[in-house]
């Protein structure tokens, strides 16, 4: 499918943030790598400012995340009840893994660049980290193990879902995988923490 214009100079202007930071990179070479004549004024067709260009591109990741999340969460449940626990823990935890890794160049802006508008910081903490936050509670209060049991959802959500965005975060700003653990290792031990922090499951009628 062929993109529009107007995506492609988001797509294009966040990989350019991502790799040289956001006052490093002119509109000039915004337009130039989304296939518009550099320095001709094309990306002022479609936005006012650069600033209006990054905005435009974590809005619209945030509202993206919406749309994955509920899907995810779909998906998650469409698993047989019968499957084991640690089963669906699994899939619950590589599925946020690769949500996160998906926002890859959002997440190298972010750190780079976003302190200086706390509006935009604003948007992916409500936009993008919240979400996955609630949809953990969201999952755990459906499985049937937990439907009536009461017990600090919200909190175990930071827990689990904090360690699988620091996961990823080491990897982008550091460059390794943290403590040399690889993807299979980290879910594997993740599931053994949430089987810990959970209570015992109700039998399931």
């Amino acid at each position: 499918m062929t993109r529009s214009t107007r995506a492609r100079i988001i797509d294009e202007a966040l990989r350019l943030f991502a790799e040289r930071g956001y006052s490093a990179t002119s509109v000039a070479e915004i337009e130039a790598a989304s296939g518009l004549s550099p320095g001709a004024g094309g990306l002022y067709r479609h936005f006012k400012s650069k600033y209006e260009v990054l905005a435009a591109a974590i809005n619209e990741h945030a509202t993206r995340t919406r749309s994955q999340v509920a899907e995810s969460l779909a998906e998650l449940s469409s698993m047989e009840a019968s499957a084991e626990l640690e089963d669906r823990l699994s899939h619950l935890c590589r599925a946020g893994l690769a949500k996160v890794r998906e926002e890859s160049e959002l997440t190298r802006v972010f750190f780079r660049d976003l302190s200086q508008f706390p509006e935009l910081v604003a948007v992916v903490r409500e936009g993008l980290l919240q979400p996955m936050f609630d949809a953990i509670v969201t999952w755990f209060r459906a499985q049937p193990e937990f439907k009536d049991v009461e017990v600090d959802w919200a909190g175990i959500s930071v827990v689990l879902g904090g360690s699988v965005v620091h996961y990823r975060l080491f990897q982008e700003t550091v460059g390794e995988l943290p403590g040399y653990a690889d993807k299979d290792q980290f879910v594997t031990a993740w599931v053994r923490l949430a089987v810990g922090l959970l209570p015992s499951p109700a039998p399931v009628s």
